[in-house]
């Protein structure tokens, strides 16, 4: 008897320790399954059973328990019945996870939003866009290197743009061209053109130090918000998403995602240590809050004075529990209003005649930063040493996790969205699309 209750306890004790060692674990991995959950239904108008199947299906996040409350707007997870995380859906905002019972019922603000141009032809608008067929482009071979990326490489959407028309476009069962996808990383490149649309607007420098109070006394003051848009500035951050890091507690633990990189200290020196960091986009969204005296207008203006400025009306940029944006990781839209954006900046920053910032800003974000071996500008990736070999050296793009792209070509008036779920032959592709068009 005593042999069984010895064993009893040691189980249970082994038990108990195993639970609190990986508590922070289940954590992370409940409020993931939660918050991509809720987005996919309530901004991708997905179901249920088709985002378990395809975007919550890989170790760990498989292990959590979903459920949605369609009537309430909120979607729960749970992870072996020991731990459970709810993220709910707010109007002109997305979802978000809870922390305490209060975050349900909490008053917030809402973005103004302009309505859809419906009539105007894509890309100016919504509507059909004029029928164009170009001499020069080998629809079969196009169509053909665009559908070779489907299936296996478990790709969602393909759009391709030839001086302002679709000449290409796909879209994987369950998808269509109003559906709502999320950029990922994508975000921060959004976050970026605000910075470019408030420099051009003179509203910030951004070659002033970085506004941030608790700097001031420290090192850290020397800082520039330069630094921060072009990932340089020394501080320390671990962006790591295969377990608990400073990214994965911003954006699954805080109620604030602006605070991590703030309170971080230097490990380096500003414009001498490159480092990818997904808090120092949502530090540059409290930056980009700062111009503005109220909350209100600062929610408005990512989309009165960018965003649904160029009838990108899909889209939605979600905040945190703070009502911050999370410039690193949740913007949505359709992957024509995604083409949109690439546009915008084909076109150095005018569109339909108004310009939104300048060609400088154009090449502000293009210069290679300093430390990236000509990878990355500011809050976009560049193939400035040839990373793709068989694609021009001043291709840029936006990149997002699993693959999320918008590529612009400058030479080649040419624009290309890619979604999926996993990474692909980026180089084979771009090569092809661009051998179709000659």
């Amino acid at each position: 008897m005593k042999i069984l209750k010895r064993t009893f306890l040691f189980f249970a004790v082994t038990i108990t320790l195993a639970v609190i060692y990986n508590y922070p674990k289940l954590n992370i991995l409940s409020g993931y399954s939660a918050k991509n959950t809720a987005s996919s239904i309530f901004l991708g108008e997905r179901t249920l059973q088709f985002t378990d199947q395809t975007d919550n299906n890989f170790s760990p996040v498989n292990l959590a328990t979903d459920k949605v409350d369609l009537k309430n707007e909120f979607a729960s997870s749970s992870a072996f019945g020991l731990l459970t995380r709810k993220a709910i859906y707010r109007e002109g905002l997305g979802t978000v996870l809870t922390l305490e019972d209060s975050d349900e019922t909490a008053s917030y603000l809402i973005p103004k939003r302009t309505k859809p141009d419906n009539i105007t032809p894509f890309p100016f608008g919504n509507g059909p866009q004029k029928d164009t067929v170009f001499a020069n482009v080998n629809y079969n071979k196009l169509n053909e290197t665009v559908s070779s990326i489907f299936g296996k490489d478990k790709t969602r959407a393909v759009v391709v743009i030839y001086k302002d028309q679709i000449i290409s476009e796909k879209y994987d069962n369950g998808f269509h061209k109003n559906s709502r996808i999320l950029g990922w990383s994508m975000t921060k490149s959004i976050m970026s053109t605000v910075f470019g649309v408030l420099q051009h607007q003179n509203k910030i420098n951004i070659q002033d130090k970085a506004p941030i109070d608790s700097w001031q006394n420290d090192t850290r003051k020397d800082i520039t918000i330069n630094n921060l848009l072009q990932m340089n500035s020394g501080l320390e951050w671990d962006e790591n998403y295969d377990e608990i890091s400073d990214a994965t507690k911003m954006l699954f633990l805080e109620r604030d995602m602006t605070k991590m990189q703030e309170e971080k200290q230097l490990v380096g020196s500003p414009n001498n240590s490159w480092n990818y960091s997904s808090g120092t986009s949502n530090l540059l969204s409290k930056i980009a809050r700062k111009q503005f005296i109220s909350h209100q207008e600062y929610l408005d203006f990512w989309y009165t004075d960018f965003i649904d400025k160029i009838g990108m009306n899909s889209m939605i940029v979600e905040t945190d529990l703070a009502g911050n944006y999370v410039a690193s990781s949740y913007a949505w839209a359709t992957a024509r209003d995604w083409g949109k954006f690439g546009l915008l900046y084909l076109h150095n920053g005018q569109w339909n005649g108004e310009q939104l910032f300048t060609k400088k800003w154009v090449d502000y974000v293009t210069t290679p930063t300093k430390g990236s071996k000509g990878t990355y500008g500011a809050q976009f990736w560049l193939n400035a040493e040839k990373q793709f070999k068989d694609v021009p050296k001043n291709m840029y793009f936006a990149d997002g996790y699993q693959g999320q792209r918008v590529y612009v070509f400058p030479d080649q008036d040419l624009v290309l969205v890619r979604f999926g779920l996993t990474n692909f032959d980026e180089n084979e592709f771009l090569k092809r699309i661009l051998k179709s068009i000659k």
